[in-house]
């Protein structure tokens, strides 16, 4: 066995898994953006029949968001998961290629002095975001206004999937830390030099994060944006960026800080500063439940919670 204990049989899976995106990619540049966007609810669809897990996992998500609503408009939304999670990828794939001039027109803010106040402070900006809607478009579009944007991703397997999709978010403009030990000390590093930082902060991925209640139910929510807002002064923005109905449309909703404020000791104010986190994603994801990318379990009821990451 060679490379990290992947054999023959793997590293071929893995070459057709990474060439089955970067094939991907250069049929979803060479499409108009119409013709593109289109495809989401046929690809949604598809997703969301071949993944009856998937597709119970993110009905009993929905159920928590919106308890109110009929089974029909329950159904509804899951599909619409399905389709937004599609666009999603469709569009990161494109990015890289459109101009300037489209990633300004398709992105209209609610909020964004706060970012330019924070900025303007000195000490950078951590943007806490859900898995919701298109945020990678909003990262583009940071870029292209000439901001410094660093984001943390999770570690992918293969290796080689991993660096094609750091690869792929290099040229939209971000410098790209891998969750991991090190992470704290890179993104400590960004905020000193006066940066924007990204945070998806959702799901606790690496497990051991904050106890808080989330649409009802305790869970954990990962300890890192409150810890690094304490530590570096940085004011914590909750955000987010939904799609819109027209083509390339998106709108990003840029919350309040939170209060970041020293009251006690560290670990009791990032408890606290957590749980404001938490209610802010309610809020954030209320506005367009349709478009939560949640397909793991992510509260200790669901089934398969505690398992690996997928």
């Amino acid at each position: 066995m060679t490379d990290g204990g992947r054999g023959p049989f793997q590293r071929w899976t893995d070459a057709l898994t990474v060439g089955g995106y970067r094939t991907g990619a250069l049929m979803a540049r060479a499409l108009p953006g119409v013709v593109a966007e289109g495809l989401a609810a046929p690809f949604g669809f598809g997703a969301s029949f071949a993944s009856a897990e998937r597709r119970a996992m993110i009905q009993r998500h929905l159920r928590r968001v919106r308890p109110d609503w009929p089974p029909w408009r329950l159904r509804q939304a899951v599909q619409g998961a399905f389709d937004s999670y599609a666009r999603y990828w469709i569009e990161a794939l494109r990015l890289p290629t459109l101009s300037p001039r489209t990633i300004e027109r398709g992105i209209t803010l609610d909020g964004f002095e706060q970012v330019s106040a924070a900025l303007e402070a000195g000490k950078g900006v951590i943007l806490a975001l859900p898995h919701l809607g298109g945020w990678e478009w909003a990262g583009r579009w940071l870029a292209i206004r000439g901001h410094r944007l660093t984001v943390v991703v999770e570690q992918l397997d293969p290796p080689e999937l991993f660096d094609w999709f750091v690869n792929l978010r290099q040229d939209l403009g971000m410098t790209v830390v891998p969750l991991g030990p090190g992470a704290g000390r890179a993104v400590l590093g960004a905020l000193r030099n006066n940066e924007i930082v990204c945070l998806l902060c959702d799901r606790d991925l690496q497990g051991g994060g904050v106890d808080v209640e989330f649409f009802g139910e305790r869970t954990t929510l990962p300890a890192g944006p409150a810890t690094l807002a304490l530590r570096s002064g940085a004011p914590l923005l909750p955000v987010g960026v939904y799609f819109t109905d027209r083509l390339h449309g998106h709108h990003a909703v840029v919350r309040p800080p939170a209060p970041t404020e020293r009251r006690g000791g560290l670990r009791d104010d990032v408890a606290r500063v957590t749980q404001y986190l938490a209610d802010e994603l309610e809020y954030l994801i209320r506005r367009a439940p349709e478009q939560w990318h949640m397909f793991q379990p992510n509260w200790p009821s669901d089934p398969g919670y505690g398992a690996p990451p997928t």
